[in-house]
């Protein structure tokens, strides 16, 4: 059964699929801020409840070692007792003494291979949770990086439209104020000019 982060994860991603293109690109989308705001918002409540879930995961590995420990302990306190009644009830002792011995080494084993078996399993528990936890959170972080970089896009637009706009106006502006306009002057200023210029000399 999937997580409720895996839920809108997988919603973001149909959400985004959804969207319509921007006139003219085949990259850029248009998105609704409110509905893809509420989904990150409801992915940033979720989150901290799912890494709990997966801590008390990895919590439950010491439930597991004590479980193989108490196990343990069982089967060796059950030799001892079977070592106590094999040497009550044998008359050679020797033969009373080596069969305890046997069963006490062959309870011990097992006794380790249970806690082996049971240490294996935790940590194979706790690596598991721990990778499940960062892929969850690798996937909110490209989102994240995937939405600053849309929405960068967005601006970047925006700004190449205003510049245009403003190139459009200055070109306007130039139309109706020619430099020429501001450096003419009559015939009579050109002569007086000249004779200025000729004073000069």
């Amino acid at each position: 059964m999937s997580s409720r982060i895996e839920q809108l994860i997988d919603e973001i991603e149909e959400y985004i699929d959804g969207c319509k293109y921007q006139p003219f690109s085949n990259t850029k989308i248009i998105v609704d801020k409110e509905e893809i705001d509420e989904l990150l918002r409801e992915l940033r409540m979720k989150t901290p409840d799912e890494i709990k879930r997966y801590q008390k995961i990895i919590s439950n590995k010491e439930a597991i070692l004590n479980d193989a420990r108490a196990k343990a302990e069982a089967l060796i306190n059950e030799a001892t007792l079977n070592t106590t009644r094999l040497v009550n009830e044998h008359e050679i002792m020797q033969q009373a003494y080596a069969q305890a011995n046997e069963v006490v080494t062959m309870a011990t084993q097992q006794a380790q291979e249970i806690l082996d078996s049971a240490t294996i399993e935790a940590n194979n528990m706790r690596t598991a949770a721990m990778q499940y936890t960062d892929g969850i959170l690798a996937n909110v972080e490209n989102l994240l990086n995937q939405t600053m970089r849309s929405t960068q896009d967005h601006f970047d637009s925006f700004m190449g439209v205003i510049n245009n706009y403003s190139d459009v106006i200055n070109a306007n502006r130039m139309e109706l104020n020619p430099p020429e306009a501001d450096t003419f002057i009559d015939d009579t200023s050109d002569t007086a000019s000249d004779n200025l210029n000729i004073d000069m000399l």
